[in-house]
């Protein structure tokens, strides 16, 4: 096999083809196997363009490529990856939404519920006491080690404590309680492995609160996913929760900077050091249908030193006010639903129907953006569909009540963007039920 050259200009790029028999555009004679090399504009380059295009639109044409090409290699430097979420309700019987993660060597996989208000992720582990039947079994991965009471991880966790060589500590989850014992392995989510993750591994649970297969922190603390993919995912990440009716996992979570939605709207993230792992934003009204409401404004106001205000939280279900906010939204919904309906309760809720009823929207507006509502975000129905009611309350009197929460209900098919590094938050309207 021989090697024909045809005339290359400098600045070409060189394609290779292998060929049989006789090429009568090129005149290459026939010598077995011959080995062409093309100019890649040659009229022998079977790369060539049916229609010749331009100089200008050729440098275009590259451009858009290099374009294409640099987008590629940043998104392997940056990190991104695309975790299925879903809603827990009908998979786990549990009201949080869900992540599949792969944990130790070789692989378990567990469900583990996404917590943007928490930081460590915590999972059952084999002989757990009070933790449900799908556990984590530690003796079976290779990977798995216990993390020792001199490690710097030890003083990031509430409450650590040392009765042998490996640190431990105890939190309250909602009504629950948990005693783990901190430990580290890789966990895979989607194709990203992230190897010596730090998390606990509960030993005992009581209470109904406890996701039955753990917790993923999604928070701002040192041993949340964020701090410790940092290097990976560059603090940023955001999600589309499905409704909670779905069966599927059809809601993502998006981890890293690359891959997320340009046409966004942003409202500043504000920091607040005495509870430094929750996302807090500027709620500065709420407007009913067409009408914004009256609403002190102390009740809205961001305060570091009491801690009131407004956060975001993907693990509440209904969006919770404060009662001066609450009050307002809720009276001038009644007002808009009509006057002459009978308005009914259902155990937290306070503002239901037994007839159909055509909802306002409901607005949030906050600083730079406003997200308005549709009727399934603002609605729950009973089972047999008899009852509507507003999926939203009051600040329960039992605790801060200062602080407002917009729930994950109120999240459902939209793309919340948690870009910390630029200290904001972008929502846009999404389908992903």
């Amino acid at each position: 096999m021989k090697l024909h050259l045809l005339p290359l200009s400098l600045l070409s790029f060189c394609f290779l083809a292998l060929s049989h028999g006789i090429n009568p555009t090129c005149n290459i004679p026939d010598r077995g196997s011959t080995l062409q090399v093309f100019h890649v504009f040659s009229p022998c380059s079977p790369f060539r363009a049916s229609t010749p295009v331009s100089w200008e639109e050729n440098v275009l044409q590259m451009q858009a490529k290099d374009q294409a090409r640099l987008q590629f290699l940043s998104s392997l430097v940056a990190g991104k990856s695309a975790v299925p979420i879903a809603s827990g309700r009908q998979i786990i019987q549990s009201p949080t939404y869900i992540v599949r993660a792969k944990i130790g060597t070789p692989a378990q996989t567990m469900l583990m519920a996404m917590d943007t208000s928490n930081d460590a992720a915590w999972i059952p582990c084999t002989g757990c006491v009070g933790c449900g039947s799908t556990v984590f079994n530690t003796a079976m991965s290779s990977s798995f080690k216990p993390v020792g009471c001199q490690a710097a991880q030890c003083t990031q966790v509430p409450n650590p404590t040392c009765g042998g060589t490996t640190c431990s500590f105890n939190i309250t989850y909602g009504g629950s309680t948990i005693a783990a014992n901190l430990s580290q392995d890789n966990i895979t989510l989607a194709t990203d492995s992230i190897p010596n993750y730090t998390f606990g591994c509960i030993a005992k649970a009581t209470g109904s609160s406890v996701p039955p297969q753990g917790l993923l922190g999604l928070g701002r603390g040192p041993l949340s996913l964020l701090s410790q993919t940092q290097n990976l995912y560059q603090s940023t990440f955001s999600y589309c929760l499905p409704s909670f009716k779905s069966l599927s996992f059809s809601g993502s979570l998006r981890l890293g900077p690359i891959g997320q939605p340009k046409l966004i709207k942003y409202t500043p993230l504000l920091k607040n050091p005495r509870r430094s792992s929750l996302y807090y934003v500027n709620l500065m009204a709420i407007r009913v249908g067409r009408k914004v409401v009256d609403i002190p404004p102390s009740a809205l106001a961001f305060n570091p030193t009491t801690g009131s205000g407004t956060i975001i939280d993907s693990g509440t279900v209904f969006t919770r006010l404060v009662a001066p906010a609450y009050t307002a939204v809720r009276n001038e919904f009644q007002r808009r639903v009509g006057r002459n309906l009978t308005v009914t309760t259902l155990g937290g809720f306070d503002t239901c129907y037994s007839v159909p009823i055509v909802a306002p929207t409901i607005t949030l507006m906050f600083s730079g953006m406003n997200v308005t509502l549709p009727q399934d975000n603002l609605l729950i129905h009973s089972t047999a569909g008899s009852i509507t009611c507003l999926a939203m309350a009051a600040t329960p009197d039992n605790v801060n009540s200062g602080l407002n929460v917009i729930a994950n209900m109120q999240q459902q098919n939209h793309r919340f963007l948690f870009d910390v590094p630029n200290s904001r938050l972008g929502v846009a309207r999404e389908r992903c039920s």
